[in-house]
């Protein structure tokens, strides 16, 4: 499989190799504003996921399923949130914990590059790639 040349140097150098208190703080920084990004999505469409009425004077049968056809889109894009929250969680208890930046399967450090394209990440490249086959 080819890889661009910006993935590639995620799988090169672990996470302790240079990786100083200023990089971590930045990462923390990243994962809490997604945290607050996603947060704020969710509460705007949470109209957007309530039940469909079933009202026929109010709406005719197309615009209905129209509605619930948007209602089953905005319920998976909040499915979605949600798992992302959960491995942002993750990640901020590892930091806290200091086990950000390791390989919750191996205990390997995760490459710094990696961990900036995804700073939720929670396991290293080999892992990643072993859970996909």
């Amino acid at each position: 499989m080819l890889l661009g040349r910006a993935v590639e140097g995620c799988y090169v150098t672990g996470m302790n190799a240079g990786e100083s208190d200023r990089d971590v703080a930045e990462l923390a920084a990243m994962l809490q504003a997604r945290q607050v990004e996603l947060r704020a999505l969710s509460d705007s469409a949470r109209e957007s996921r309530q039940p469909v009425e079933l009202d026929q004077s109010k709406v005719g049968r197309l615009s209905r399923m129209d509605a619930m056809q948007d209602q089953a889109m905005a319920q998976e894009a909040e499915r979605r949130r949600a798992g992302e929250l959960q491995r942002i969680d993750a990640a901020l208890e590892r930091l806290k914990s200091g086990d950000y930046g390791y390989c919750v399967s191996c205990d390997e450090d995760i490459a710094p590059a990696r961990l900036k394209l995804d700073p939720a990440v929670a396991t290293c490249i080999n892992c990643a790639s072993r859970s996909r086959r």
